[in-house]
């Protein structure tokens, strides 16, 4: 399988949908780069599911390139996102520093940025002047959920702003957008409204592709499960089941047994 880059992903819209999801460490994005994913997210969902943290704001930049250092030695064709985290794009020049350090220390292939407020949107035109890729988050954005009072989906009538939004991070240079937390009538339109693809994760089936988060959707992390997630395996129950047998064994002297030891004869 051939590396996929800009130019690849762009050419997807309107013809074959975008596979995402998120990868936190080599193990994982080796497995989901054999399998033939399109597009691997590091994202600061990384402080839930790997940290234990109650939402994403403690992640900084340095666990980022940390966490994206790994998953990169991992895959040879999926193209590599990483988010920027709470806090790293306070100002125009905080953000632009901080996107291209991270891919200098990474290698990765974009940067993800959360809303598409004037700051944003100046960082967003900065980055493509410097060769750096950029993506849009907009709709349900984690990083403010203490503005917006929790975790809440976006109805019907909010479908002139975002898709506003929209529209102004493509003018800015982005090379695509991830809608989140949105009913679907409203991410189709927006996904017609701009000829960059759209990402959903909780947004329906209209987008131009979909994301979600690896411990959600193999059943890892059941701290909470948002409508949107559909489990397609059930890990937890199946490594809960194998330590049980391997604890079993250990106490009663069958592990390890001839086949796992060594001797001297």
């Amino acid at each position: 399988m051939k590396k996929h880059t800009v130019s690849t992903l762009l050419n997807m819209k309107n013809k074959e949908k975008i596979t995402s999801m998120t990868a936190y460490d080599y193990t994982s994005a080796k497995i989901l780069d054999s399998v033939g994913i399109d597009m691997l997210l590091v994202g600061d969902s990384l402080g839930m599911v790997m940290q234990g943290q109650s939402d994403t704001l403690p992640v900084t930049v340095d666990e980022m390139i940390y966490h994206t250092k790994m998953v990169k030695r991992g895959i040879s064709q999926a193209f590599l996102v990483v988010d920027l985290p709470f806090g790293s794009c306070d100002t125009v020049d905080d953000g632009v520093r901080n996107a291209v350090r991270i891919i200098k220390e990474t290698g990765a292939d974009a940067v993800k940025l959360e809303s598409a407020d004037e700051v944003i949107l100046e960082i967003v035109r900065k980055l493509r002047l410097r060769g750096v890729n950029s993506i849009g988050h907009i709709g349900l954005q984690p990083q403010y959920v203490n503005t917006m009072g929790g975790y809440k989906i976006n109805k019907y009538s909010d479908v002139e702003r975002i898709k506003a939004e929209a529209i102004a991070l493509e003018k800015a240079g982005a090379m695509m957008v991830v809608l989140e937390g949105m009913v679907s009538e409203c991410a189709a339109e927006v996904t017609k409204a701009v000829s960059i693809p759209t990402i959903g994760i909780g947004a329906g089936v209209e987008c131009d592709g979909q994301v979600l988060v690896f411990h959600d959707a193999f059943g890892l992390y059941s701290d909470m499960l948002p409508k949107f997630v559909k489990r397609y395996a059930n890990l937890k129950e199946i490594v809960a089941a194998a330590a049980t047998e391997y604890i079993n064994e250990v106490k009663a002297s069958t592990f390890p047994n001839d086949d796992y030891s060594y001797k001297s004869k």
